[in-house]
């Protein structure tokens, strides 16, 4: 049965900050979790489980339940990347399920802006293969500059295909009051924009946010009693993807077996799938995983894509409807929770009019995390609306 009909999202808060000048990190992480446990009608005393990862040193669970004053049974730092926060929602409806905790708070916060921290993280030789790539000056943006290429070398993908993927979001974004980047572009604006990685353009990159969100998952006993919709998850997936000794083969990302093991479990297909959160770190990013999670077969992703593919009221798929990490917000290199809080919208008919998805009953959100050129992460959740 896995996770199904054990677990409903009950709460979602997106932080409407993008740049935190005047609050800390903790304080976000105290403002979202406010936010989501007031939108499912709860308090901090009913909270017996907390998850969040541990990106700023020492600002871990521990830290985090000292300074919300909270009391749990289950704390969990899984730290991924990107796709961190799906994971944490997962393992959230297991230990509910298991009865470890009956009230799960998940909190993201991160303020890079506000600190003028450099996008791209500090070398860690920890990492086993990390002092034979150093050598070489691998970043995050050209490791998946690296992947569109080796894309557009397999299948003939083109920049203006990838370019389509920040049209589709652009168009989304313009409805959205909080988003970074909310007017509409084209394709030629994309392709007009200076090149970062050959052949990734700015415009095919996300914005950098502060910010954060939170989600509030409980037991379907709990979500009964309350006056907010639940959303139910039924399928969730998780799995890593790395260099295998050398043996590197970038046509794929980890999302291709993250995905097959929540749509197993949730016991749907891709095409019954009415919306898609996908992560989009790069437009790349995107597409991939779009193929990967069978949305269309390998290869095809380009022409998935153009000519609107993304757009909602007129596309095959309609995606990223708050404008996603390409035109919203990224917050701390940890967007996936923003992708779960969209998907969690969209199901309960509360996102914008202008993209809202009709008759939005299934919901995909799909996360990654790392860098997709060698070691990363994919989590995927499949959830329900609950009628």
């Amino acid at each position: 049965m896995g996770t199904r009909a054990k677990a409903y999202i009950v709460g979602a808060y997106e932080h409407p900050t993008r740049k935190a000048d005047d609050k800390s990190l903790a304080q976000l992480h105290a403002e979202v979790a406010r936010g989501a446990l007031a939108d499912a009608g709860l308090t901090k005393d009913d909270v017996d489980g907390y998850f969040c990862d541990t990106e700023a040193p020492g600002l871990g669970p521990l830290s985090m339940v000292d300074y919300l004053g909270l009391k749990v049974r289950y704390m969990d730092n899984t730290d991924t990347g990107g796709s961190a926060y799906l994971l944490h929602v997962a393992h959230a409806a297991q230990a509910i399920a298991e009865g470890k905790c009956s009230v799960a708070l998940i909190t993201l916060a991160g303020r890079p802006r506000a600190a003028g921290l450099n996008a791209e993280p500090v070398v860690d030789y920890n990492i086993p293969d990390m002092p034979f790539e150093q050598p070489y000056g691998p970043t995050v943006v050209n490791t998946y500059g690296m992947c569109a290429m080796r894309h557009m070398h397999d299948w003939g993908t083109t920049s203006e295909q990838l370019a389509w993927i920040k049209v589709a979001a652009s168009h989304h974004a313009q409805h959205n009051p909080n988003a970074m980047l909310r007017k509409v572009v084209t394709v030629e604006d994309v392709l007009a924009s200076p090149m970062i990685s050959d052949p990734l353009h700015r415009l095919d990159c996300c914005v950098v946010s502060d910010g954060g969100g939170a989600l509030v998952v409980t037991s379907p006993e709990i979500a009964k009693t309350l006056k907010r919709p639940g959303v139910r998850l039924i399928g969730s997936g998780e799995a890593a993807k790395h260099q295998s000794g050398g043996r590197i083969d970038l046509s794929y990302s980890a999302a291709a077996w993250a995905g097959e093991q929540a749509f197993a479990e949730a016991g749907v297909k891709p095409a019954d799938i009415k919306y898609a959160s996908i992560y989009d770190s790069f437009t790349i990013t995107a597409l991939m995983q779009i193929e990967d999670l069978g949305f269309c077969a390998k290869g095809e992703g380009g022409r998935f894509v153009a000519d609107g593919g993304l757009i909602s009221g007129v596309g095959r798929l309609p995606f990223n409807t708050d404008g996603g990490g390409l035109c919203n917000n990224h917050p701390a290199n940890r967007g996936g929770i923003t992708k779960v809080i969209e998907a969690v919208r969209q199901l309960r008919g509360e996102a914008h009019p202008a993209v809202q998805v009709k008759d939005c009953d299934l919901a995909l959100a799909s996360g990654m995390g790392g860098w997709m050129g060698s070691r990363h992460g994919a989590g995927v959740l499949i959830m329900e609306r609950n009628d």
